[in-house]
């Protein structure tokens, strides 16, 4: 009897061992320069002490989608959730090379600038399709979120009836109003944060362990 008990646990930890949850994908969402590069750098640093890419004031310094893997986040409440980040391109309805330019780039950089800009907007949604689990969608609390491209991709990711955080980042800004973003989008829980200064972060990592778990 204590053999097929014994033999019966083993079973048990082998079945949920093998059926256990891999990582959910979260996907740093939202459109140029609202910051999502430097909070999925943050949240890499705090949790693994590495970080993602660089950032940069030129709009669509992140090109091209870039994931780490396995990163354990721990909430005030101690619950716990093993993610797998994915910093995508901002998402934007036009890319003009001339923008680029504005920024003392040569024709030829911008053109290229635009173009691997439309093609990193391209591969962002076909991640947000097929392999993503839920949503950070980030947001300039200075900038107005009636934005045709914010209400275009909550949209779509409520379609998609994914898990969705917003996020009001730039909350160290004197013209921040997060509570701009709250009326914008009362259907979901919105966290104000600096992802700059990681004010406010440890909410943020809480309400991701319990809202993703």
């Amino acid at each position: 009897m204590a053999f097929l008990v014994r033999t019966k646990r083993k079973i048990s930890r082998f079945l949920k061992a093998l059926f256990r949850k891999q990582s959910c994908r979260i996907g740093i969402y939202g459109p140029p320069n609202a910051g999502k590069t430097t909070l999925a750098n943050r949240i890499v640093r705090d949790w693994t002490g590495d970080a993602v890419g660089p950032v940069s004031e030129v709009p669509h310094e992140t090109r091209r989608v870039r994931r780490k893997e396995n990163i354990t986040i721990t909430g005030n409440d101690g619950n716990t959730i093993t993610i797998d980040i994915v910093d995508t391109p901002g998402v934007t309805t036009k890319i003009d090379y001339n923008d680029f330019m504005e920024y003392g780039m040569d024709k030829e950089e911008a053109v290229t600038r635009a173009r691997e800009a439309t093609e990193g907007v391209a591969e962002a949604m076909h991640w947000l399709r097929e392999d993503i689990d839920g949503v950070i969608y980030m947001l300039d609390s200075t900038q107005d979120p009636f934005m045709q491209v914010n209400i275009m991709m909550v949209g779509i990711i409520e379609s998609r009836r994914l898990p969705v955080i917003i996020v009001a980042n730039k909350i160290d800004l004197p013209d921040a109003s997060p509570q701009r973003i709250k009326s914008a989008f009362p259907q979901h829980p919105v966290v104000p944060i600096s992802s700059l200064e990681g004010s406010n972060v440890e909410e943020l990592y809480e309400k991701m362990t319990n809202y993703f778990g």
